[in-house]
């Protein structure tokens, strides 16, 4: 397939360009509005739909896009398709903030062009309407902003119009997707829809996550990360429901105990900027509060390269949070070979079994334990790393992108 970059004055399914006898058994529309994102759904939608692009020679697909910056991150084998909006979609459609009407209502009429056989939405986050018989497939990662709403969407007309977006996405999905078993049981039980129209594709790490050759005191470290500290690590977001409070409080409570004098809290993660709900100004004053300013470091946003080499040499990656639909940041870290301890609400004591150690996120003194008993013993760290490294080889992005590939193949063409 080559590459079209085109304005919403042109027709991607121009009938001249696609001939009769070559035609695709499926004509694909997808919102690839969140491919910037360097949260969870971007890095999703990179990873995922890049992969079905490249396996899938068989159907056809346009990806819409409203950043002329994402035209050439695309991948070289689908159609692109710029539509001109005020503020990228990744950005508009923050926690606090509301894409402008404008907007929306050119990305819908792009999406609901005739010819389109499916329309597919990697996230529910930018869901839009769409108007054509076309068949509407829409992921829903997961249920925390249901379950968690003051944590995660700080106003009420953020949750009113969250909540809006969601009936409107449920209304018109013929599909609803999502990203683990554990997932799907929430969006059952709070969406009252039926189990059998809710299918799970997994996600995976990608393979630049994985266990360097030289061992973890030979990799050489960055130029932020002190040598001789032993590393604690979260990767993620800074908003409420990621429970970094109780982390921070157990860290504390851990860096008091002899012996754990020289451990070292990293938080890799976007900041300055964040589009989601975030409560850094809070996590800093509980920091200076709890007196260990000089052991906490903040990294900002890693570009892969640089997540890898801190995680190879980390001594244990903590997620925390009160709820995850998949916990990706953990499964990244156990390909890496890196222990975890991560939040028992979520699929990850599927995933990864004997490869993490689990606490229940609202107990503070469980995850002060998990923290000792990893630090202190080297041989359990052994262990989960070994476990986690088995467990992580087992998901691949392959393999969810012939899964989705099925999907899309099991629905009817106009």
């Amino acid at each position: 397939m080559n590459r079209l970059s085109t304005s919403l004055t042109n027709d991607p399914l121009n009938p001249a360009s696609v001939h009769a006898e070559t035609a695709p058994r499926r004509r694909v529309a997808v919102d690839a509005t969140c491919w910037q994102n360097n949260r969870g759904y971007g890095r999703h939608a990179r990873n995922l739909l890049g992969a079905l692009a490249r396996l899938d020679t068989r159907n056809r697909y346009w990806f819409f896009v409203d950043s002329e910056e994402m035209l050439e991150a695309l991948p070289p084998n689908v159609e692109s398709v710029l539509v001109k909006t005020t503020k990228p979609t990744a950005y508009a459609a923050s926690s606090d903030g509301r894409r402008a009407f404008s907007d929306m209502l050119r990305m819908s009429r792009a999406l609901s062009k005739p010819g389109f056989d499916l329309a597919l939405f990697p996230t529910v986050y930018s869901y839009v309407p769409v108007f054509s018989r076309a068949h509407k497939m829409v992921f829903i990662h997961d249920v925390i902003a249901e379950k968690y709403p003051d944590l995660t969407l700080p106003s009420l007309s953020a949750r009113l119009a969250w909540k809006l977006k969601m009936q409107a996405a449920l209304r018109q999905a013929g599909t609803i997707v999502t990203v683990s078993e554990f997932s799907k049981i929430g969006i059952v039980d709070v969406f009252k829809v039926a189990a059998q129209t809710v299918k799970v594709i997994g996600e995976a790490p990608n393979p630049i996550f994985r266990k360097l050759k030289a061992t973890r005191t030979q990799t050489p470290p960055p130029d932020w990360s002190p040598a001789e500290k032993r590393q604690i690590v979260y990767v993620g977001g800074f908003g409420p429901h990621k429970n970094l409070t109780c982390l921070l409080e157990a860290f504390a409570c851990v860096a008091s105990r002899d012996g754990f004098e020289d451990i070292l809290l990293t938080l890799v993660g976007e900041y300055r900027s964040e589009v989601f709900h975030s409560e850094y100004s809070e996590l800093r004053r509980k920091i200076d509060a709890l007196g260990i300013e000089s052991k906490i470091l903040f990294t900002g946003y890693l570009p892969d390269e640089a997540l890898v080499a801190l995680l190879n040499r980390a001594q244990v990656l903590v997620l925390p949070s009160f709820m995850e639909g998949f916990g990706l940041p953990a499964v990244e870290a156990a390909a890496c070979g890196c222990p975890v301890i991560a939040t028992k609400s979520s699929p990850l004591p599927d995933l990864l079994g004997d490869g993490a150690i689990y606490f229940d996120p609202h107990s503070g003194s469980e995850l002060e334990a998990a923290l000792i008993q990893v630090l202190a013993s080297e041989s359990l760290r052994d262990r989960l790393s070994q476990a986690g490294m088995k467990a992580a080889e087992k998901l691949t992005w392959d393999d969810a992108a012939l899964a989705l590939m099925d999907l899309i193949e099991s629905i009817p063409p106009l």
